[in-house]
């Protein structure tokens, strides 16, 4: 090992007690009294309701004799507004606890609500990292998805409700107390979450491997989720209750999310989310769209770890971007994504504006290339049309 290559500083501490397994869900009540919750917010959004997941979890909490007050009044990509009105049942009702169950918009939502009720004020008052003054909730966090591993974060994205820019906001408070991560609940996910959610998962592996911000740590997280998911997503998609697959996913999430916690991620979410607020397209498959063409850009900078990511060993091989890139397309015709900007319905002449909003995101600014508003530009007319 190359002592340069080693970072000046790690400080980890973890703050998340992981708990993985098929029928661990069963153990929410205990776990909450054992928080002291005593009255809880439960956050689910409406596909959890249908799925009779957030009555499960109501009745274990309630059978610890806790009060549940639920939540459910938000979108797929929660904003502002949705978590104001979150803070607002908290206070109304005195709340002491959060349980959030669902993909990463029940999960973001309850960290926009643990937000606002500690210190007020707007949602955009705490992008960025470290801006809570008062007191956060302890909280629970449930995934039901295998995406964006808001479980293992200290971060939400949340949009503006007028703007509807994406924004990351962090704080060591926004972390989940416990994850309880149990594979069974994910098989309730249609085919396309599954699909998204998971290219998104992939991404985050990808990304946060080769961020400028990278730590041994962080690679370790990311090349783990990366074996995990690339060896479990086919399987999920033609087999979807199969518990080992699921649980291979859930857990390559969480890890992936882990990895973003430390390193965080580049190029291909800049770009992405801009798509998302722009011409509402699904995050996951917006992250499709621009990764390959990020891959392939990034490789001259970082080529040898891609190549390490796909074989193991960081040799030089000039055409481990290309590989990447290529099974990374792979991946996402086989979920039946769109191969082009144009198929999901981008105009042309929205594509400067997209640039320029992509080269202000906070993201661009851990990519192992920078990010410029010109090289935002070059990477959306690649995918543009194919």
């Amino acid at each position: 090992m190359n002592l340069a290559t080693l970072p000046a500083l790690i400080d980890w501490q973890p703050r998340t007690r992981l708990i993985f397994g098929p029928g661990v869900v069963a153990r929410a009540g205990a776990l909450a009294a054992e928080l002291g919750l005593h009255d809880v917010l439960l956050v689910c959004d409406e596909g959890i309701v249908r799925s009779g997941h957030a009555d499960t979890v109501q009745e274990l909490l309630e059978r610890e004799r806790l009060c549940v007050t639920r939540f459910s009044d938000f979108s797929e990509n929660p904003d502002g507004d949705q978590a104001a009105a979150a803070a607002e049942t908290i206070t109304s009702c005195c709340i002491k606890g959060i349980v959030a169950i669902g993909g990463g918009s029940s999960l973001d939502c309850a960290k926009g609500a643990n937000f606002l009720q500690a210190d007020g004020g707007q949602i955009a008052d705490f992008r960025g990292y470290g801006k809570v003054r008062g007191t956060m909730l302890p909280m629970i966090g449930i995934p039901t998805t295998a995406g964006t591993g808001s479980d293992a974060q200290s971060y939400a994205v949340l949009s503006d409700a007028r703007t509807h820019v994406k924004m990351a906001c962090g704080d060591p408070g926004a972390a989940f107390r416990i994850a309880l991560l149990d594979p069974v609940l994910t098989c309730s996910q249609p085919p396309g979450v599954t699909a998204s959610s998971g290219y998104d998962a992939l991404s985050h592996a990808v990304e946060a491997f080769v961020t400028t911000a990278r730590t041994p740590l962080s690679q370790t997280f990311a090349r783990e989720a990366w074996r995990l998911i690339r060896g479990q997503f086919g399987r999920v998609l033609r087999e979807p209750d199969h518990i080992e697959a699921r649980g291979a996913m859930l857990l390559g999430s969480h890890l992936a999310g882990l990895a973003i916690e430390h390193s965080m991620l580049g190029a291909a979410h800049a770009c992405a989310n801009p798509l998302t607020a722009q011409f509402d397209v699904t995050h996951g498959i917006a992250v499709s769209l621009m990764l390959p063409h990020v891959v392939r850009w990034n490789a001259e900078a970082v080529g040898p770890l891609y190549a390490d990511l796909l074989d193991g060993t960081a040799s030089p091989d000039p055409l481990a971007g290309e590989r990447l890139a290529g099974e990374l397309e792979q991946v996402a015709a086989s979920c039946g994504f769109p191969s082009s900007l144009t198929a999901a319905g981008v105009r042309e002449d929205a594509l400067p504006a997209l640039a320029e909003a992509a080269a202000a995101q906070w993201t661009g600014g851990f990519n192992p290339r920078p990010l410029t508003r010109d090289s935002a530009l070059a990477l959306y007319r690649a995918a543009f049309s194919r």
